[in-house]
């Protein structure tokens, strides 16, 4: 069965929610985008859907709180995480977070897969191999996107994605390895390949 190739240039804003209950009704098929503050997510998101500013890259990290939700022509949601890890925010806002993220894997039905971003020089820091593993524990693939892959030549940039996918191995759950640049369009293929074969694998019965 072959899929048409989703739009991703289509996608537009559709709401900030604070936790899970705010969000559109839990139906169809959207994917997350997580990651640590200064990752590069929003220019992933942007690179992606070749919009300047869907997901609005701030100088100062952190900034997003909010769940930000983006929907495609076609229905399918692509959900903008609010970045994690950051020193700055205060205690009581992380614990928040944090259960606002648990809860939001735990219990969304139409969450079927998670692109977790983090700076391929830092790869798999604590915040985000807690996320995997919570991942891996509800039994949500997840694609890791190794971001700023500009920044190292070549030869680096290979060997650290081949670490890094031996070092998945331990989260015993669907984890794949990509390096990607948003710079150079380094990974832009692998990541929409992955998320056409996620929005493709809606479960009619």
């Amino acid at each position: 069965m072959s899929m048409k190739p989703l739009n991703y240039a289509s996608a537009s804003f559709v709401t900030s929610a604070p936790d899970i209950t705010k969000l559109p009704p839990d139906t169809g098929i959207e994917i997350a985008f997580a990651g640590r503050s200064n990752a590069g997510k929003s220019s992933a998101l942007n690179t992606l859907t070749r919009q300047k500013s869907l997901a609005r890259t701030s100088k100062t990290p952190g900034r997003t709180q909010l769940i930000n939700v983006f929907e495609l022509d076609s229905g399918e949601r692509l959900i903008d995480l609010p970045g994690y890890g950051f020193a700055k925010v205060p205690m009581a806002v992380k614990e928040k977070w944090q259960k606002a993220l648990a809860e939001y894997l735990q219990k969304r039905d139409s969450l079927k897969g998670i692109v977790v971003l983090m700076d391929i020089r830092h790869p798999f820091r604590e915040t985000d191999q807690e996320l995997i593993y919570w991942a891996a524990d509800c039994g949500i693939p997840v694609l890791a996107l190794l971001t700023k892959a500009d920044k190292l030549k070549q030869g680096a940039r290979k060997s650290t994605v081949l670490q890094a996918r031996q070092a998945a191995i331990a989260f015993n759950g669907d984890v794949q390895v990509e390096a990607f640049s948003s710079l150079k369009r380094i990974g832009v293929e692998q990541l929409e390949n992955k998320l056409n074969e996620w929005f493709g694998s809606q479960d009619d019965g």
